[in-house]
């Protein structure tokens, strides 16, 4: 007897393919369903696990309303901002995620984003698209120099130490805060946000969205910065003030954005459409065939555990 999946998000072709092999499974390739439609999915199916991602929020009104016959929901994602793990705790819910997987191509992105704002390669695209160019004089369209500059990061985890070593192939000076000094690291550890932000003429940040988090990013942490420096953020929206970024971005104190995050995703605020210095992307870091295959695969992976009886390989709360 194959255990009963329910998967809420469409997936990579290999990892659908493995789903139908494996599991008695519910899949639609073309669309994702609703809340409801899901929940009612599950108890129809009556089934063991839950196969979701960032897209559906497992919340506690969520959780109370699973069938009792879930046992586990997997997170095709390394965030978990989507879960409520009191909620699943209390119900005894096993919850993963899926670490490691997305790491390189997460770091990959983020750098793209830090490159591409730097050189202001959102605008010179849509000049050539709008066959725009025209005869400029040297000081014109500039943009900013990124080897030899310092890289400030904001979370040394998994992909904050990764975009460490992308930064130190382009001959950038790294330096970095988090809660404690991460050992071995080569770079410098400044104890404080406050501390660091001045120093930095590229700033990334790779934390999860928390209480503590949210909008750490705001109108006074921007002041702290050097003239024409650059933002990246590829981990959750709401660490950045989206209001003050787009002020600081309109005044030239800050340089220029790459995002690939948003407070309100995918409805992001429209205003960002007209902000000609921020290289906008649709939080798509883990965006390749590989990762994108890799996550679906350690989600079904956390859940053949659990249904076999075995500890989860990645979970959220033990």
């Amino acid at each position: 007897m194959k255990h009963k999946l329910v998967c809420v998000r469409r997936l990579p072709p290999n990892v659908a393919a493995r789903v139908r092999s494996e599991f008695d499974a519910v899949l639609d390739d073309a669309r994702d369903p609703t809340l409801p439609e899901a929940l009612a999915l599950m108890a129809e199916h009556k089934a063991d696990a839950l196969l979701f991602s960032s897209g559906f929020r497992l919340t506690a009104e969520t959780i109370a309303a699973l069938p009792p016959s879930v046992k586990v929901a997997a997170t095709a994602s390394v965030g978990f901002d989507h879960v409520d793990l009191a909620a699943a705790r209390a119900r005894g819910l096993v919850v993963t995620n899926t670490p490691e997987v997305l790491t390189g191509c997460t770091a990959d992105m983020a750098f793209t984003l830090l490159l591409a704002a730097a050189r202001r390669l959102g605008e010179n695209e849509r000049l050539m698209r709008n066959d725009a160019w025209v005869p400029r004089g040297m000081g014109d369209g500039l943009g900013v120099r990124v080897w030899g500059k310092t890289l400030g990061i904001v979370g040394m985890g998994r992909i904050g130490r990764a975009m460490a070593r992308r930064a130190r192939g382009f001959d950038m000076n790294v330096i970095y805060t988090d809660l404690t000094r991460i050992a071995g690291e080569e770079a410098l550890f400044v104890p404080t946000l406050a501390e660091m932000l001045p120093l930095c003429d590229f700033l990334t940040l790779h934390v999860p969205l928390t209480p503590q988090t949210t909008n750490m990013i705001d109108a006074a942490a921007l002041a702290l910065l050097p003239p024409r420096a650059v933002v990246v953020n590829a981990s959750r929206g709401g660490v950045v003030d989206e209001a003050a970024l787009m002020a600081a971005l309109a005044s030239g104190k800050v340089f220029a954005a790459g995002l690939d995050v948003f407070a309100t995703e995918p409805r992001f605020d429209a205003r960002w459409i007209d902000v000609p210095n921020a290289i906008l992307t649709p939080h798509t870091a883990s965006g390749t065939i590989e990762t994108r295959d890799a996550m679906g695969f350690r989600a079904l992976d956390n859940i053949a555990a659990v249904l076999a009886g075995q500890p989860a390989i990645d979970p959220l709360w033990s």
